[in-house]
Formats: C-alpha cells, structure tokens, sequence
C-alpha cells in the first residue's frame, strides 16, 4: 500500500517586485512527496530550488499556488500559525549551519524543544549528539567547532522535536568532500531511523542519487520527476 502524501505542491508560482518589473522565479510548479520517502531538487543557480524549499516549508508564502504540508493548507494562514506548524512539523539542516554563537552545542540542540514547551529533554539532546559523535563536545560553542562538527550539531538539532519532515538547504555546500559524506551519512542514518520524510535541495550529483527521486527545475519551472 502506498505512503500517504506528507508534502503536496499545486501549481505553485512565486513573483518578486523589482526595478525592472515582476520577476518570477518559480512557474506553475506541481509535485508531491510521500510520508517517509527522500527526495532532491535540482537545478542550476537561479533555478528557483531554495525558494521552492522555503514555499514548501512554509518560510514564505506563495504568489499563487497551494502548498499542504501533513494535510495543512499554509496558503490560508497567517505568520503566526504558519510559525507553529514549522515548530510541529519540520525540521530544517541549511548550509551554514546557523547555530546560535552565545550557546553551547547542547544548548543549540534543545533550543527548538525548549520553544515547544517540552519537558526535560537534556537527556535526549545528549543523545543525538553522542550519536553524530559529539558526546564529549557537549559544552563547546560553534566557535570551537569545526565546521562538519557545527553541521552534526545542527542535524541533532533539526532531529530533536522528530520531525515529519527534514527540509536541508545544500546540507554539506561549505565542507570538504570527506566531511560532506561523513555528514550525507549521518543525515540518511538519522532520517532511516526517525521515518523522517527528507526533502533536500542539493548542486551535489552524488547525493541526490542517494534520494529515492529527483526533482529538476530550470528557469523557475519543473523540467522532469523521477527516481535517481
């Protein structure tokens, strides 16, 4: 049987003001995502893939079109319930990690729970990083991390509310190509065991292979779909 759809595109299209006139940088762009599946978008620079990733995670909102993100409309709501959604729903991995400076790696990672009101979750916090093997590196601020160090925090982090859905922005586009895979792998691993659905837009060939499919825009517009 099939995986319900966690994630539901419809004709979405997204126009900026500017000096020369409107400038469209998604067009009429339609797919869906099933509940626990991992999928890639892909482009050139200027594609329009972290604008699309922004619409379907809720960061912004959309010139036409719908997005349902896990059976909710976003396009109907208002700043402040999109906000509880992405706290109740989503989890986020970018590409320069934005961790808070004046925090401990522990303290970044329990932030998103904290701001969900739960109880103690040091314990958990604790976990994930031991599991991206940071266990000993707990007080440490971004600062004194290197940066695949910084990105394992930052995916314990996106892992601590367990999210439905990972969204990661170019996820390993400021680290070396040993560091990249180190973290693809922890990001598969923790999203296999979470059932976490994973979209990510990525440059990366090779990691988009590793998604089950790939979703490519040129110029704003969706030019095919398809497994890896």
């Amino acid at each position: 049987m099939a995986s319900p759809t966690i994630l539901k595109i419809e004709r979405l299209t997204k126009t900026y003001p500017s000096a020369a006139g409107p400038l469209t940088v998604l067009r009429d762009v339609s797919f869906s995502v099933e509940a626990g599946s991992t999928a890639a978008i892909v482009g050139p620079s200027g594609s329009g893939k972290t604008t699309l990733l922004g619409l379907c995670a809720g960061l912004d909102r959309a010139s036409s079109g719908e997005v349902v993100l896990d059976g909710i409309s976003l396009g109907v709501l208002d700043e402040d319930a999109r906000a509880r959604v992405r706290r109740d729903v989503v989890g986020f991995v970018f590409q320069n990690f934005q961790l808070m400076p004046t925090l401990t790696a522990l303290e970044n990672v329990m932030v998103p729970a904290e701001l969900r009101g739960a109880g103690d979750i040091r314990p958990q916090a604790e976990a994930l990083l031991a599991r991206v093997g940071l266990g000993d590196r707990l007080g440490h601020y971004p600062v004194q991390l290197s940066g695949g160090e910084q990105q394992r925090v930052a995916l314990a982090r996106a892992f601590i509310n367990r999210p439905k859905v990972l969204f990661a922005d170019e996820p390993t586009g400021n680290l070396d190509a040993d560091t990249a895979a180190v973290i693809v792998d922890l990001l598969f691993a923790l999203n296999r065991e979470a059932g976490t659905t994973l979209v990510l837009v990525t440059h990366d060939h090779d990691l988009a292979a590793r998604t089950g499919r790939v979703i490519r825009l040129r110029g704003g517009a969706l030019v095919s779909e398809g497994h890896a």
